[in-house]
């Protein structure tokens, strides 16, 4: 079985996890924690899930799940197309660990721009 999203829809994994996280979660939740799974899984494959899932949300709730994995994956430096090639071009410098210090600091920004998104786009929720 494939582990793509189209394959994981085909069986119907991609609907047990829709129901689960945007029924029982809320889309709101839904969304951080999908931003959050950026950083050990690649945005592009998690956003086509969340396409194919296709939730019914509000303008805001897609505004922030794309928000999310694309902030969300640069918590560690394997969760972004970028981190990946700065660790290949910049071998011994730049590393996992070297990112991991920074983590805290990646962490604050997606939760102030999570929250700064909520507070500018409430309207939209």
């Amino acid at each position: 079985m494939s582990s793509s999203p189209g394959g994981l829809g085909v069986a119907g994994y991609l609907a047990l996890v829709s129901n689960f996280l945007y029924g029982d979660l809320g889309p709101t939740v839904a969304n951080i924690a999908i931003g959050v799974l950026g950083a050990a899984f690649d945005n592009i494959p998690l956003m086509f899930a969340v396409l194919t899932m296709n939730p019914d949300m509000s303008s805001g709730q897609w505004m922030l799940v794309t928000l999310s994995t694309g902030v969300g994956g640069s918590l560690v430096s394997i969760g972004t197309a970028a981190g990946v090639a700065l660790m290949g071009l910049l071998r011994n410098h730049y590393t996992f660990i070297n990112h991991l210090r920074w983590t805290w600091a990646i962490a604050l920004g997606y939760v102030a721009s999570i929250l700064t998104h909520l507070s500018i786009n409430a309207a939209l929720m």
